[in-house]
C-alpha cells in the first residue's frame, strides 16, 4: 500500500483521510501545534484508526514543505472565518450574547441590592 492510498485528495486545499470526513489538517494540528501523541489523536478522532493517524504524520514528514503550505493556508482561512463571524455573527450567536448581557445585568443588580442591605 502506498501512503497516498490513505487519503482522498478532493482539492488542492482539501485532503481527507479515506473513509472519513476528517482532513489531514485536523490531525496534523493536534500533532504539530498541540504536541499530542498519535494515540491521543486516534482517541480524539474516533472515526479514524491509529494506523491512519500514523499515515497522516508520515505523509507530513515526507512532504513537509507542501503540507506546511497547506496548513498555513488552512490556518489563514480559519483566521478569516473567525473575523467574518465577529463582523457578522449568526442570529443564534446574537441571541446568546443578548442572553448573557441580560444575565450579567441581573447578576449586577442582585449584587447591588445585597450591598445596600
Amino acid at each position: 500500500m502506498q501512503i497516498q492510498d490513505y487519503f482522498n485528495f478532493l482539492a488542492s486545499d482539501d485532503i481527507r483521510i479515506k473513509g472519513s470526513r476528517i482532513g489531514i489538517e485536523s490531525v496534523l494540528y493536534e500533532y504539530i501545534y498541540r504536541a499530542k501523541t498519535p494515540e491521543e489523536i486516534a482517541e480524539q478522532f474516533e472515526t479514524i484508526t491509529l494506523e491512519e493517524v500514523y499515515a497522516t504524520i508520515l505523509y507530513y514528514l515526507h512532504n513537509k514543505e507542501e503540507v506546511r503550505a497547506y496548513l498555513a493556508d488552512w490556518l489563514e482561512f480559519c483566521r478569516q472565518q473567525r473575523e467574518e463571524q465577529k463582523r457578522n455573527p449568526s442570529p443564534a450567536r446574537q441571541r446568546f450574547r443578548q442572553l448573557k448581557a441580560e444575565a450579567d445585568a441581573q447578576q449586577e443588580s442582585t449584587k447591588s441590592v445585597k450591598a445596600l442591605s
